[in-house]
């Protein structure tokens, strides 16, 4: 009985090892894995962060256009191999719209980059969770501090507070001689907050005096209080670090009590409503940009003759070429690293240096902060942004 069955337990395992050599023959077993996101023929989602309604409307419908743009550029090519789909959401300004909006950005629709916000703010609270699961944003507005630090998928292709505030104040200073300074800031404005701090420092440096310092809130509308008290201090001049709708306010209020001196400020007072709500009352502000689209380079006068034919012959502002520029700066750098995939495409546009935008040359440092050159001084001239001067800065 033992010898009848080990026979029968050896033809048993003679038979499994045929069928197993016959297996081997026929055709392979079906990959384990999925192909990856570098393999795939899908779209390359594309995230829009910003506001379409709202007080800072103007800043997201112009990044916006730019970033249409850029899209219909790179959609004749593809870019590896692939079509690039923008994500359009609506933050309407607020902080916890961005919040969700981001979070489905990121989980639902699967972006591989978000652009936006243009608001220092909403940047941060946006960058933090975009940090965390490891998506690239890059912000085509936000100017103020602790943005980058957030972390390493966290980027700008914007002019820096720190370097434009400065530049700015060395020419209200030393070249127009107003030395008496009269510093507005809106203390529920992250942007505003941090831009006064550093408007405040370059004063100094430069030999001026804040000689009164006033605080009003976004949204506030009655500032007759604060421009008594600007009016006793006789300045030379008014800087504001907030935004455009209260600048015209504040300035409409100035020269009704015969306030003379002009305003200066960040790029949160570029918006066409700055003249359409203050009319002559904000004529000769000045305030710093990233972009003009006079005196253009090549590369510029081509963006802007596109962009005037696209939209009914409107000249692009800074928050449109710093959006497409923006979006650009992605595609390249996916290419770059050829592959869609953040994590390894956010190195390649770390080490970016002396890209030929639109809105000026960029390099990102080691920090990932970008240096872009020129500074733009822009002046309001009849009811419109006049190129002031244009200020160099060294590219490190």
């Amino acid at each position: 009985m033992f010898r009848k069955k080990t026979k029968s337990l050896v033809a048993l395992s003679l038979l499994l090892s045929a069928l197993i050599v016959v297996s081997g023959c026929g055709n392979k077993p079906a990959p384990t894995t999925t192909p990856s996101a570098t393999d795939s023929k899908e779209p390359i989602k594309i995230g829009f962060l910003g506001a379409k309604t709202g007080d800072v409307a103007i800043y997201g419908l112009n990044t916006l256009k730019g970033l249409n743009m850029a899209i219909a550029e790179l959609n004749k090519d593809g870019v590896l191999g692939r079509q690039v789909q923008l994500v359009e959401e609506d933050n309407a300004g607020q902080k916890d719209q961005a919040i969700n909006i981001t979070n489905k950005l990121i989980s639902q629709d699967k972006v591989v980059a978000i652009i936006g916000d243009p608001t220092t703010g909403i940047t941060r609270v946006a960058g933090s969770i975009a940090n965390t699961k490891k998506t690239v944003i890059i912000s085509a507005g936000a100017t103020g501090t602790n943005v980058v630090e957030i972390g390493p998928y966290v980027f700008r292709d914007t002019l820096l507070d720190t370097i434009a505030a400065p530049a700015t104040m060395k020419y209200v200073i030393q070249e127009k001689n107003w030395k008496n300074v009269a510093l507005i800031t809106s203390k529920n404005n992250d942007y505003s907050v941090s831009l006064s701090k550093i408007f405040s420092d370059a004063i100094v440096a430069n030999g001026g005096k804040v000689a009164i310092e006033e605080f009003i809130q976004d949204k506030d509308t009655d500032f007759s209080g604060q421009i008594t008290k600007i009016k006793a201090a006789n300045p030379d001049v008014i800087v504001f670090s907030g935004y455009y709708t209260e600048g015209a306010l504040i300035m409409k209020k100035a020269r009704e009590v015969g306030i003379k001196a002009v305003m200066v400020g960040g790029d949160g007072l570029q918006g066409d409503d700055l003249m359409k709500i203050g009319g002559d009352a904000v004529e000769g502000s000045i305030s710093y940009a990233g972009f003009s689209p006079e005196q253009p380079t090549p590369n510029t006068e081509k963006f802007i003759n596109a962009y005037k034919a696209k939209y009914n012959n409107e000249l692009p502002d800074l928050f449109a070429a710093q959006g497409y520029d923006a979006l650009m700066l992605v595609a390249k750098a996916i290419k770059d690293a050829k592959s869609a995939e953040p994590e390894k495409f956010k190195d390649t546009l770390a080490a970016t240096k002396n890209y030929d935008g639109v809105s000026g040359t960029i390099s990102f440092q080691a920090s990932r902060e970008p240096i872009k050159t020129p500074v733009y001084l822009l002046e309001v001239k009849g009811g419109k942004f006049a190129l002031l001067k244009k200020v160099p800065i060294e590219m490190k």
